[in-house]
């Protein structure tokens, strides 16, 4: 179907290297310096904020390691500063409270763990940071908890004004490795106009029905690496955002996620450019959106990689964004007076999905999609849920949720579509109404290659 446009060359791997050259010295775990030393009960019971500042405010040695004997420590906010490496062992874990006066005036600030302007700053230690993010339900619902907001403060508005586990805002040399986030009650490791993160074995559980329990949000942030990390939890898990400034050079690899969301989304907060990213290596589960881009702001992205990566997408209740896509690409404007941000040089290569819905992609008018390729693409078709198809997600704003005949593609404002060596396999039963391999009006879509694609009725 015509030649496309010339794409750009698919980067390299290389910003994984970038894992092992940051510029933190870490050196053995001595000298060290023991929060019980400073008056920690570590009972569970009695907060022990006090002394856990105490002894983060009496380092002086670079490195230095805070360290939380065997026990459970309940603290309201605590203050990282630089060179300061919080050391929580197997054993140990960190308990954020749950009441309001817990956590600083303003919302921004609201973490039970946070770094502000800070260098050479990390945790580890193989323990746990607890968010006690079940405290915050106001009724369990199966389909999406109802959840406490802290709105009354006038600190923030809506039905998101929860404390968020742990932030590093503005800091530069982050590393976060060998520790356990668990339970959440808002965004749970947050990267905010960063410089040189490393995130490795990581793991994090958000409750399954819980909204807003995001796995990583890093925002404003470049020269970003994720490895090995594993996040299952109710909302997007690996999830770039810009709202200040660009976002470059990211990398997310070797991890597993599971979520009732967007395994990884790219916005939708989406003011400024995202640049140079990829992710590689990772496997998804039972999500109700695999690979997501939702760009509404304005803001341009380009040169994105997904490579290796293994899907399998399902319905959810509709209250949350997503339906089963494995791969869903957008950009529209999220208000009528909203800028329309373009998508380019997109790469997907070597995905294999089994998913309940098909692949998304979607432009506007003002915002096209440019110079897409899909290289070896395995995709495996069937209905194992009881929710109903048939209708296409364009929220946040936009156009809703809108009836749609289903298709294995459904394409729209597309100026440049590769397609090489894609296999389209459709299970016998359900699937019979939606056997429409592809799905586009030749008005808005142009410059399409297809080469070694098929489509089939695949018998059990």
């Amino acid at each position: 179907m015509g030649g496309g446009a010339a794409a750009a060359p698919i980067p390299r791997l290389t910003a994984i290297t970038f894992l092992f050259l940051l510029p933190i010295v870490i050196q053995s775990h001595t000298p060290t310096i023991s929060v019980r030393d400073f008056g920690a009960t570590g009972d569970g019971k009695h907060y022990d904020t006090a002394a856990i500042q105490s002894a983060i405010d009496s380092c002086r040695t670079k490195p230095c390691y805070v360290t939380f004997p065997t026990g459970t420590y309940l603290t309201a906010t605590i203050f990282l500063k630089s060179n300061v490496i919080l050391d929580i062992p197997k054993g140990s874990t960190i308990l954020g409270g749950t009441k309001l006066e817990d956590y600083p005036k303003e919302f921004d600030r609201w973490y039970v763990i946070l770094a502000e302007n800070a260098r050479d700053v990390g945790i580890t230690g193989g323990g746990v940071v607890d968010g006690q993010g079940l405290e915050f339900v106001v009724k369990l619902d199966e389909r999406k908890n109802v959840m406490v907001s802290w709105n009354q403060t006038g600190a923030c508005s809506g039905d998101e004004c929860r404390p968020r586990l742990v932030g590093f805002l503005d800091s530069t040399n982050v590393r976060v490795w060998n520790v356990t986030f668990r339970q959440p009650a808002y965004w749970c490791l947050h990267i905010v106009r960063c410089e040189n993160t490393s995130i490795h074995d990581v793991s994090i559980y958000g409750d399954f029905n819980t909204p807003n329990n995001d796995g990583i949000d890093i925002e404003d942030s470049n020269n970003t690496v994720i490895t090995r990390c594993h996040i299952d939890t109710g909302d997007d898990a690996i999830c770039p955002k810009t709202y200040t400034s660009p976002l470059y050079n990211l990398t997310a690899t070797d991890s597993w996620i599971r979520t009732k969301s967007s395994a990884i989304k790219l916005g939708s907060a989406s003011w400024f450019e995202l640049n140079n990213l990829v992710f590689d290596n990772i496997t998804i589960v039972d999500s109700h959106r695999g690979l997501a881009l939702q760009i509404r702001d304005g803001g341009n992205v380009s040169d994105i990689t997904f490579s290796n990566i293994n899907i399998s997408t399902r319905y959810y209740d509709p209250s949350w964004w997503g339906r089963a896509e494995p791969i869903y690409v957008t950009t529209c404007p999220r208000h009528s007076d909203s800028l329309e941000g373009s998508i380019s040089n997109l790469n997907f290569v070597n995905i294999s999905a089994v998913s309940e819905n098909g692949i998304f992609l979607s432009g506007s008018k003002g915002g096209l999609l440019r110079n897409l390729r899909f290289i070896n693409i395995n995709l495996t078709y069937k209905r194992w849920t009881k929710y109903m198809g048939g209708l296409v997600d364009y929220r946040p704003g936009c156009q809703g949720l809108v009836n749609h005949s289903t298709a294995g593609i459904i394409m729209e404002h597309i100026d440049g579509l590769d397609v090489e060596n894609v296999n389209m396999k459709w299970f016998d039963g359900r699937t019979v109404q939606w056997d429409n391999p592809l799905d586009f009006r030749p008005s808005t879509v142009s410059n399409i290659s297809l080469l070694n694609f098929h489509s089939g009725v695949y018998k059990q």
